[in-house]
């Protein structure tokens, strides 16, 4: 039934039913109409009007699940879709609607498969120099003040040897910020030890007291899998240090039959209503491109736990 129709046939059922009861209730009108008409008339109408008003939200209470979904619909949340009641002219819509959903978050998928992609190409090439030119300069520049350090008078050597330490220094936080780029260790040993040496090098440079438990029999995983759940875990202890106020963190991953599941905890201060953003969507966006689901939610004892569930049985997507 059309809409139309469906409002019609309501709003027909109403009329007809008042109709039925003036020709067959025992009410006369007089002329002029009297008070005991008028007060019985006046009721007849408000009922009238309240059986149409709920017979009508009756009938439109798809189109109104259909505007809440509408005004609420996040891709990156896939999945969201209203059931089809039956045929008629609303169902159309609504499956109209629930077509262009599934259009939209493959088109999604794809454009984003296709930035990340393009984000990790250029993180591999700026790494790559960072590597070779910043760090050859730097290892040249560091040997050049040594040379100068050991033929200069005693006044000058301090400088220079203080010079040499801040030099040393930079040349460390250049091969930090590589490795951050381009998860070396990933590639050479696995995720494990991946995420090993992630938990410590967070430890070391902000303060926190990162805990690792990290399931060893994890099943066979395709590169791809393995790059998306170490970059979420990258960017989940970067939100922990930069915005949650907490003094520990952990790392977990655990392995169930058919799941491999990663989660980061913090003892801090929680999300609670703040709007999510760029690092939390861009997870939720490499979580899409394995076919996982990333929840978050609030830590037992306060804090924020991020939390990314892999399937590891069936075919999913890899696009990384």
């Amino acid at each position: 039934m059309s809409l139309f129709w469906r409002i019609f046939a309501l709003n027909a059922v109403v009329l007809g039913t008042a109709t039925a009861l003036l020709l067959w209730a025992p009410v006369t009108v007089s002329v002029p109409v009297v008070l005991t008409e008028a007060l019985i008339l006046l009721g007849g109408l408000a009922v009238m009007l309240v059986a149409n008003a709920a017979l009508l939200r009756v009938g439109l209470a798809p189109l109104d699940r259909l505007t809440r979904l509408m005004a609420t619909v996040d891709l990156l949340r896939p999945g969201q879709r209203l059931p089809v009641p039956g045929p008629g002219g609303i169902a159309e819509l609504i499956r109209a609607f629930n077509a262009m959903l599934d259009r939209l978050e493959s088109e999604r998928a794809t454009s984003s498969a296709r930035a990340l992609v393009a984000q990790e190409s250029e993180r591999r090439r700026i790494a790559q120099e960072l590597h070779d030119e910043v760090g050859q300069s730097m290892t040249a520049v560091l040997l050049e003040l040594k040379r100068a350090a050991d033929r200069a008078p005693e006044p000058l050597r301090e400088d220079l040897l203080l010079a040499q330490e801040t030099t040393r220094d930079s040349l460390d936080e250049v091969r930090r910020l590589a490795r951050r780029l381009r998860p070396g260790v990933l590639e050479d040993l696995g995720l494990v030890s991946a995420l090993t040496s992630l938990a410590t090098d967070f430890a070391t440079h902000t303060g926190l007291d990162v805990k690792r438990r990290l399931a060893t029999d994890l099943p066979p995983l395709d590169w791809e899998t393995e790059l998306v759940l170490y970059r979420i875990a990258q960017e989940g202890l970067t939100n922990v240090a930069r915005h949650s106020g907490a003094d520990r963190a952990e790392v977990a991953v655990d392995r169930t039959e058919e799941t491999v599941v990663l989660s980061v905890t913090d003892n801090g201060r929680g999300m609670g209503v703040a709007t999510e953003g760029a690092g939390i969507r861009g997870m939720r966006e490499r979580a899409l491109l394995i076919g996982s689901g990333l929840d978050i939610t609030p830590a037992p004892d306060g804090g924020t736990r991020i939390r990314l569930t892999v399937p590891t049985t069936g075919k999913r997507p890899a696009h990384v």
